[in-house]
């Protein structure tokens, strides 16, 4: 028996499979979706490894363990290991086996010009055909089986998320007001320029208060083209935000600027934040409001 019901199970995903038939796509889109990825565990290590995260008190809920001929030696023991996990309460685990044809996985090594690992020196055919013999009882055993022969990787890592998403992976959006004139955030995926605003600064009353004054929010807000912009933004953002989801992006930052950092820029990033807080996890951070001071 391979998977078990807990209500505070842990999920374990084994990723093994053909040696170029994308394990390693598989295991960077696992980690994106909020696995606790380990790449080459020897498998003699797996119910060990299990019995840690369980007595870990829940704070890893979801782990995927890369096996494959790198740990040869250990390999054999892996149906002594699955035997243990399945004996283990609190542990649901699969076994997802990634296979390939052989003129695929051919080609792929000659792309890449790497050695197959079991003929380093010998005929690449023949190290794909001793493999197959090798991993035949385990493919046997596997929870899904993927074929990647037609697979581009942008392709395999949509269908690995499409899988194993969960509402617990939904993307975090991070807005993030700043100023033109300290900078570009680096780490912005959407930048908006909200300089064609009016800005707050030339009312005296107001230069000395930042966006998060209700007084300053309040002028930023009240002019049409203000509305119509954050009409549109919000639009764009309503039609985007679910497509980089479903692609499994686990978060986006989104920069809002004007020319200090300070008021439009803020005040509009603190709306349009809490707008998108009602569908998705937001935070909103000012990078440059105190440097105005």
């Amino acid at each position: 028996m391979i998977e078990k019901s807990s209500e505070r199970a842990i999920n374990l995903l084994i990723i093994t499979g053909m040696s170029g038939a994308g394990k390693t796509t598989a295991v960077q889109s696992l980690e994106d979706l909020g696995f606790f990825c380990v790449d080459n565990l020897p498998p003699i290590l797996i119910p060990k490894f299990a019995e840690l995260i369980r007595q870990s008190g829940g704070g890893i809920e979801r782990v995927a363990l890369v096996i494959d001929l790198r740990g040869r030696e250990f390999f054999d023991s892996l149906s002594e290991a699955i035997d243990k996990l399945d004996e283990m309460d609190s542990i649901s685990f699969q076994i997802l086996y990634l296979d390939a044809n052989d003129q695929t996985l051919v080609m792929r090594y000659k792309e890449t010009r790497r050695r197959h690992p079991l003929s380093p020196e010998g005929s690449l055919l023949d190290g794909i055909h001793a493999e197959r013999r090798m991993l035949q009882e385990l493919k046997g055993l596997a929870s899904q089986i993927i074929d990647t022969s037609q697979m581009k990787p942008a392709q395999l890592r949509e269908k690995i998320i499409s899988q194993y998403a969960q509402t617990a992976s939904q993307l975090t959006v991070n807005l993030m007001s700043f100023g033109f004139k300290y900078g570009i955030p680096i780490d912005a995926d959407l930048v908006f320029d909200v300089r064609f605003l009016p800005n707050p600064h030339y009312v005296e009353e107001l230069r000395p208060k930042t966006g998060c004054d209700r007084e300053v929010a309040e002028y930023v807000m009240k002019w049409s083209e203000t509305q119509e912009f954050i009409g549109k933004l919000l639009d764009f953002l309503t039609y985007t935000l679910p497509h980089y989801q479903r692609e499994g992006k686990s978060q986006l930052v989104i920069g809002v600027g004007c020319t200090g950092g300070k008021h439009r820029s803020v005040a509009i990033a603190e709306h349009v934040g809490e707008v998108l807080a009602k569908d998705f996890p937001v935070r909103v951070t000012h990078r440059d409001m105190e440097k105005n001071k």
